[in-house]
């Protein structure tokens, strides 16, 4: 008989109660992993909301807040289309959306998030928010690799004819696409820490099952199951965002 058959009826048998009740990670009953929460679903479906809400989320934020940081870069003082009071403007609402906590924005905005999306609980309703919090993140984070690409390859673009949009796209984008995947990852793995703060006012996902099941129930292996899916979660989206950004470096 190998150590694991052995060990088998002492994680799931009647006898764990005996054996494991003193783990800090046994349920009620001393088994290891064997609530409903676990066995019935529940976590599966937790961490399928998780996903809807970021990569949703994550979406609509890169495409609002890549023109939004294309917009900051134009109208800088070294951009294409210098305009002061536009960038500041801009800079301003920037700002104002990066300071606000995500927790408070969360609860400010639900009116919005009941208008658009008819609800303000489960997954559908923390996308909005969601969304909201992280354009003005991504928007930074766009103005900052757009920021780098050497003014030396616009002013030759320039001399050549191309118009604004094809030195924007053609050339700005082009240049910092390496950069922005890297800023797309890092924001996807921020709304990721944002869901799991939803979870505070029902939002859904593996934040909620947390407090609902593995805090406030005191199931530890609940708590244990979400946190290391979150991290497997992370880990995945940081090694296929550094895989694309070293794929299209074309430097």
């Amino acid at each position: 008989m190998s150590p694991l058959t052995a060990l088998y009826p002492l994680l799931t048998g009647p006898t764990a109660s005996g054996a494991l009740g003193a783990l800090p990670l046994a349920d009620r009953d001393g088994r290891w992993l064997g609530n409903s929460v676990v066995t019935s679903g529940y976590l599966l479906d937790a961490t399928s909301s998780t996903l809807l809400m970021t990569f949703l989320s994550g979406f609509f934020s890169v495409l609002i807040g890549l023109p939004l940081g294309l917009a900051l870069v134009t109208t800088g003082p070294r951009g294409l289309h210098p305009n002061r009071f536009l960038n500041q403007l801009l800079s301003a609402v920037v700002n104002v959306g990066r300071s606000l906590p995500f927790i408070i924005l969360l609860v400010a905005i639900m009116p919005f998030t009941k208008l658009i999306m008819h609800t303000t609980l489960g997954w559908q309703g923390v996308v909005v928010p969601l969304t909201v919090g992280a354009i003005p993140f991504y928007a930074r984070l766009t103005e900052s690799a757009v920021g780098g690409v050497e003014h030396g390859k616009v002013e030759a673009a320039l001399m050549m004819g191309a118009s604004g949009r094809q030195v924007t796209w053609g050339v700005l984008v082009r240049e910092a696409l390496p950069a922005l995947i890297q800023g797309g990852t890092v924001t996807l793995i921020t709304l990721i820490g944002y869901s799991a703060m939803a979870g505070v006012v029902g939002g859904g996902g593996l934040g909620d099952l947390a407090i609902r099941y593995g805090y406030q129930r005191y199931m530890t292996d609940v708590m244990v199951m979400t946190v290391v899916l979150i991290v497997l979660i992370v880990a995945v989206i940081q090694l296929v965002g550094d895989m694309l950004s070293r794929l299209v470096d074309h430097r």
